[in-house]
């Protein structure tokens, strides 16, 4: 056994951050075996770097975003040894991931996420609804042919973007920050195309804080009677027309939100309206009045004042997107795949990832007594990169010491609590540049001016 591997067994337990041994703890074993052998992706023969051991080879991938690839095998202690110990060449590693591809990384992702979130979610519930939300963001890939036929640019006054895009859109446990579902694909795309896919993810007696983005009524029929008690709470669009049926306060009424005779036309199931409840709010330093809409029509049970501090959680998923593009990623929103596939295999790798942490950060707070958003996630990949790097060379009998001391400086790294009035107005902060972007030459006009200028 490697002096990385005794280590690691030797200090799982202690550990106040995750290492590669307590990932392996949340992430079942039985698991990537099952992924492997439902995707039909395990290796067959004896190889030096086997199937299971790739699995580990991307999550390590998206956390160790400033080395290349051979140095991530070799940190991570992957490569089974050979007689003549010889390195894994960086095709050999290459070729590796394209044999599993991306429906093992997708299984467990999956599968992973089921148990995890809505554990997560039922564990900090509001009055016996657990909180969910539905956002989406886009991220860079390498800017190659593959990936712009693919992935597409994104349009705008200055021209095409100069990085292919994803556009991903997730299903978010909010108050644990725990990735329940993801959907992701080609920038062109809507976001509502992704998330026609995670609504069905969304289970019984929970609550959707949903961005306005998603207010259309086949959306909202489907989160309301999809499954029991499952209910949204929405803020309304400016156009958005209803009759009032009651009011139980003046700012609080029993509405009937008419269904466009469009809507029923494409989908002939939903009603001709849907009975919700309005809720009218000034957000102090705002200009004007909000109006949140929910399937909540019980005034008594839940309180208008809870929901309207309930719905700025909502913003939670924007902060996950920070956590996971700024700190996981390095602020390299740019993924290192060059092709399509090996793109996806990555993404998933990187959800996988930030699922891991985020579970082993609920597990800090858990033993602290304190909500799971109050621990850093910056401090979190800060530690569990530096736990690899210097358990490479410590003696096991120094671990327990470094671990004990690591342990005490958690608390430094509690953030404060939530502060609800809280509110930044969004702005730019830093001033574009007044420089053109550099493209890459489009090789189809190419081709045409050649043609013309032959001509």
């Amino acid at each position: 056994m490697s002096l990385l591997s005794a280590a690691l067994e030797y200090t799982a337990e202690s550990s106040p951050f995750t290492t590669l041994e307590t990932f392996r703890k949340h992430l079942d074993a039985a698991w990537i075996e099952e992924a492997l052998t439902a995707t039909g992706t395990a290796s067959m023969r004896k190889r030096r770097l086997p199937a299971e051991q790739v699995i580990w080879l991307v999550i390590g991938m998206a956390l160790m975003r400033d080395r290349p690839m051979p140095d991530v095998l070799a940190q991570l202690e992957l490569v089974l040894p050979s007689a003549k110990g010889e390195d894994v060449a960086a095709s050999a590693i290459t070729k590796a991931r394209q044999r599993i591809g991306e429906d093992p990384l997708a299984w467990l992702f999956e599968r992973s996420a089921q148990q995890w979130a809505h554990a997560s979610a039922r564990t900090d519930a509001w009055r016996g609804l657990a909180l969910y939300a539905v956002d989406g963001t886009t991220l860079r890939v390498a800017d190659t042919m593959e990936n712009r036929a693919y992935f597409g640019l994104a349009d705008g006054y200055r021209g095409p973007s100069g990085y292919p895009l994803v556009r991903l859109v997730t299903l978010l446990a909010v108050r644990s920050h725990l990735l329940a579902a993801a959907a992701f694909g080609p920038y062109g795309r809507s976001e509502n195309h992704y998330a026609d896919k995670l609504w069905a993810e969304v289970p019984e007696h929970s609550l959707m804080l949903v961005d306005r983005n998603f207010l259309s009524a086949s959306i909202l029929w489907t989160l309301q009677n999809g499954a029991q008690e499952r209910h949204w709470l929405i803020r309304a669009k400016s156009t958005t027309q209803w009759n009032v049926l009651h009011k139980f306060g003046p700012n609080d009424h029993l509405v009937e939100l008419k269904v466009s005779r469009k809507s029923r036309q494409q989908h002939p199931d939903l009603p001709a309206t849907i009975r919700a409840r309005a809720i009218r709010y000034r957000h102090p330093g705002s200009k004007g009045e909000q109006w949140l809409l929910t399937s909540l029509v019980e005034s008594v049970a839940y309180p208008a004042e809870e929901l309207i501090a309930l719905y700025h959680e909502r913003w939670e998923i924007e902060l996950s997107y920070d956590e996971l593009k700024t700190h996981l990623l390095d602020g390299e929103m740019t993924l290192r795949s060059k092709r399509p596939d090996s793109v996806r295999q990555e993404l998933w790798g990187v959800l996988l990832t930030y699922n891991l942490i985020r579970l082993e950060m609920e597990r800090i707070a858990r033993e602290l007594n304190v909500p799971p958003a109050r621990i850093s996630f910056m401090a979190a990949v800060r530690y569990i990169r530096d736990e690899w790097l210097w358990c490479t060379v410590a003696s096991p009998g120094s671990i327990p010491s470094k671990l004990r001391r690591m342990r005490q400086r958690i608390a430094t790294h509690l953030l404060p609590p939530r502060r609800s009035l809280r509110r930044y107005p969004r702005a730019v902060k830093i001033k574009m540049s007044k420089y053109a972007k550099k493209r890459r030459p489009d090789p189809l006009q190419k081709q045409q001016r050649a043609a013309a200028t032959v001509a």
